[in-house]
């Protein structure tokens, strides 16, 4: 079996156990944009500051809804980490950088490096394509920095 084959071997039966484990987002009603759209148009607003304030909900569900994408493909993988004793916990996303923060035994690991970008970033681009890089919170003793 050459490399190809196994590396397509091992990924298969990575997904097999993912799904196996797949922790479910908890449920939070969906508004469509239809719906939005028929609230939007049966208000008729004029006014700028309203409008403003319309524009900037739209996205402020949109946001929700990639944070909740982001959130679910960090659960998928979560099992897998507190295998080891560690955690992750999604502290933000801009710009396609998510910011994350690692716990339990994952805040002094010496394979931090690894798991980031070859795990968490890797699926994260994957299944969420707004999504470029991945980054750590880091404590340290004045508070917390971006690393």
């Amino acid at each position: 079996m050459n490399r190809d084959e196994e590396e397509k071997k091992i990924n298969q039966e990575i997904d097999e156990t993912i799904k196996e484990h797949e922790i479910p987002a908890p449920a939070q009603p969906v508004k469509k944009e239809a719906e939005a759209a028929s609230i939007q148009q049966s208000q008729e607003v004029k006014d700028p500051e309203t409008l403003n304030a319309l524009q900037n909900a739209e996205g402020t569900l949109e946001r929700q809804d990639l944070m909740d994408r982001i959130q679910h493909t960090l659960n998928k993988i979560r099992p897998y980490i507190q295998a080891d004793g560690g955690d992750v916990q999604l502290i933000d996303y801009k710009d396609g950088i998510v910011t994350v923060s690692m716990l339990g035994a994952c805040a002094g690991c010496m394979a931090i490096d690894a798991t980031l970008t070859d795990g968490i970033q890797a699926i994260l681009i994957d299944e969420v394509p707004e999504v470029h890089k991945v980054q750590m919170l880091e404590a340290n003793p004045y508070g917390y920095e971006k690393i």
